[in-house]
């Protein structure tokens, strides 16, 4: 009998897949010889902790030959979860460290100042120009060009711009892929903004009501320029430089994978050296309704058993399971003192015992010599 439910101390290494579980749950893990039986025969282990690393052929495993499982991710990193009352689901972790991965840019949101002086009647009515990188699905770095075309009027002044966009990966980078002409607000509330509306003459991409500018990039993805919604607007109009303000954007290009680490909620993670991190398995925690029950195996691991009731697997940190732990073990809960103390008294009995069977067969050879 072992009390699986009670927690060892944890103790930090530096090993991103030295694993262990804070709070309930069990890491599930199968032998050697189910890496590659069918799933359906694949024997089931369940450990409390684990010190995982990558084999020759890049399973993860411990010294003593349990090999880590989870649920493979999809290749742009979401679960797919086959069925939670069941292991049928989960394969043997295998690490592939030569992926080469990018993370294509989705968003970018333009913070840019317009000077408010070029839209005054007389001014010098110059083009202003912008360029934004951005990252395609190849992982190639692409340039977005703004074109900003102040409105001078006759008199007074406009606060407008006609603003055209090219793309660098279009068939033809000197056709605009997308042009829409700004009002600003030149009142005190919201004065500089874009006005209520202010966004008209779209082409070549679809505007949100919270002007967000959706366009097709020259390699057939879409890309959202956010200027910010009226009356608050990223895109201002004020008499100030030229300049961005906060232009920010996702994305990152090609990279090769540094390092694999295990978050708090279970995800087995690939991170590249450009920064970017791709979900590449899910760690389930199972619980059981008697953990105590669970069948001793070997390599500290446990099997189910009639008393320890049916599998359920979680997600790290949710329902009654604790959090996945990386570069962390737990040590065993067994009390060397109180071991020793026992050792040693077990030792002095033999002693004495020993001693009394020695007497007593001296005591008999005498008795047998005064016979004689």
């Amino acid at each position: 009998f072992r009390e699986v439910s009670t927690a060892g101390a944890i103790i930090s290494t530096g090993n991103a897949t030295d694993l262990t579980v804070r709070g309930r749950g069990l890491i599930p893990a199968t032998t050697l010889e189910g890496v590659d039986a069918p799933a359906s025969s694949r024997p089931l282990r369940l450990a409390t902790t684990g010190s995982f690393s990558t084999d020759e052929n890049g399973y993860l495993r411990t010294p003593g030959g349990l090999f880590l499982m989870g649920w493979p991710a999809n290749p742009d990193g979401s679960i797919n979860v086959p069925g939670r009352d069941s292991a049928l689901g989960l394969e043997p972790v295998q690490l592939d460290s030569a992926l080469f991965a990018s993370d294509p840019t989705e968003n970018i949101s333009l913070g840019l100042n317009l000077p408010a002086t070029e839209t005054i009647a007389g001014a010098a009515d110059e083009t202003l120009t912008f360029p934004v990188e951005y990252i395609d699905s190849l992982g190639l770095a692409q340039t977005l060009t703004f074109e900003f075309d102040p409105v001078v009027p006759g008199t007074g002044r406009s606060d407008q711009w006609n603003v055209s966009i090219y793309d660098s990966a279009a068939a033809d980078p000197s056709i605009a892929t997308s042009t829409f002409t700004v009002d600003f607000d030149a009142s005190a509330a919201s004065g500089g903004s874009i006005d209520t509306g202010g966004i008209t003459a779209v082409a070549g991409g679809a505007l949100s009501a919270e002007n967000v500018l959706s366009i097709t990039t020259g390699d057939g993805n879409t890309l959202n320029i956010d200027l910010g919604p009226d009356g608050n607007s990223n895109l201002t109009q004020l008499a100030a430089d030229f300049a961005p303000v906060a232009v920010t954007k996702d994305g990152n290009p090609i990279g090769s994978v540094d390092r694999f680490e295990v978050t708090a909620d279970g995800f087995l993670e690939a991170v590249y050296d450009t920064g970017f991190r791709l979900n590449v398995y899910q760690i389930p925690l199972a619980d059981v309704r008697n953990p105590d029950g669970l069948q001793p195996e070997d390599n500290s691991a446990f099997s189910l058993t009639q008393e320890s009731g049916d599998l359920f697997l979680w997600d790290a940190g949710t329902g009654p399971v604790g959090v996945t732990l990386g570069f962390a073990l737990e040590e065993s809960t067994t009390d060397i003192a109180s071991e020793l103390t026992d050792l040693i008294q077990t030792q002095r009995a033999y002693s004495s015992n020993a001693k009394i069977i020695q007497t007593v067969d001296e005591v008999l050879q005498e008795t047998t010599n005064l016979i004689r």
